[in-house]
């Protein structure tokens, strides 16, 4: 944990603690007056309950040219990408991705694409659909280690922070209405329900909530569709492909527009927003990471448009090496932001009513 950065943001947070200004915001600020004095896992299990909304920011007294010079989103960023590549196993790839990331993507699925087009060489003499180019025991091999890995590190990471900010074993109760909270991106509304300062400065907006509300319902339509594609391969022997009205398609097509929609709103966004209220040393990480997670929604539809066509072969090797590609770095990209926030919100659960 750099020693600096911690003292820094225990320095501002304890600015803000005494203000109470924005008692009223997200909540970042009713969770800072439990206490007077806030340990290094205060400090990072309050950066990760910062949405970075920023409405705190363009509300402040105490910004620069103020002799304090409060930046309260940005060092709180700072804190939360910290964390998340302190806790990150194995560590160093979390800082490498997010510095170089659109590189680092970019390479992977040219690459992934690359290996899935030289296997469809030994495409199989029968088969339907998309098994008529790749052998599913093939696709198996090679997303089964892809998906649980990364998993069971992503596990490590998150035991670890659990610790840090004092989780202790959780009730039915504190699950249920942090998974309330997290369904409904409470925070993003600025804690006052009128919106985010994220994009216009002090002007209020709902749309970064709207984009990733869009995103995270995309992508568990997107998971549901495969959950269901399996369970119908496995358990009742009925294999791809589906039809347009059968229960992957019905769940996939849809999760696949919120996903790239939403995804193209971020990243919109993100180049409206200003960069030095954020984390500015992993702006392109996070922005390679946006527009990875939106293209395994939109080279999914674009195969399914050209199903029955001579695009098919190419589209389905640069899905598929997208997709590997979302996977495997996914313990060291933004998408650990969403389990690490639900742990946080789990852990606020707790401190408030224990």
């Amino acid at each position: 944990m750099s020693t600096d950065l911690i003292a820094e943001a225990r320095r501002q947070t304890e600015i803000c603690n005494a203000c109470r200004y924005c008692e009223g915001f997200c909540s970042v600020f009713p969770a800072l007056t439990r206490n007077k004095a806030f340990a290094d896992g205060d400090i990072t299990h309050l950066a990760n309950l910062c949405h970075n909304c920023r409405g705190c920011y363009y509300s402040c007294q105490y910004t620069a040219p103020h002799e304090f010079a409060l930046n309260f989103p940005a060092i709180l960023a700072e804190v939360r990408q910290e964390s998340w590549e302190r806790h990150a196993w194995p560590r160093p790839l979390a800082r490498f991705f997010h510095e170089c990331g659109v590189a680092v993507a970019a390479a992977l699925v040219a690459g992934f694409a690359l290996l899935f087009g030289m296997l469809q060489a030994l495409r199989p003499e029968t088969g339907h659909g998309f098994y008529a180019y790749l052998t599913h025991g093939a696709m198996v091999a090679l997303f089964l280690p892809a998906f649980l890995l990364p998993l069971a590190a992503l596990a490590i990471s998150l035991r670890a922070y659990w610790r840090e900010i004092g989780g202790k074993r959780l009730q039915w109760r504190e699950v249920v209405n942090a998974g309330k909270s997290a369904a409904r991106l409470k925070n993003l509304d600025g804690g006052q329900g009128q919106g985010c300062n994220f994009e216009r400065e002090d002007r209020y907006s709902d749309r970064r909530r709207w984009f990733h509300q869009a995103v995270m319902y995309g992508f568990l339509l997107c998971f549901a569709a495969t959950s269901a594609g399996t369970i119908l391969h496995y358990v009742f022997a009925l294999h791809a492909p589906y039809g347009p009205f059968s229960l992957p398609k019905l769940l996939g097509v849809p999760g696949g527009i919120l996903l790239t929609a939403g995804c193209a709103g971020l990243a919109w966004l993100k180049t409206k927003a200003d960069p030095a209220l954020g984390a500015a040393r992993v702006w392109g990480g996070e922005m390679a990471f946006v527009l990875l997670l939106g293209a395994t929604g939109a080279t999914g539809l674009a195969l399914y448009a050209a199903t029955g066509t001579a695009a098919v072969p190419v589209l389905l090797a640069l899905h598929l090496g997208t997709v590997l590609t979302f996977f495997v770095l996914l313990p060291f990209t933004k998408m650990v932001h969403g389990f690490y926030r639900f742990a946080t919100l789990l852990a606020e659960e707790q401190k408030q009513h224990r």
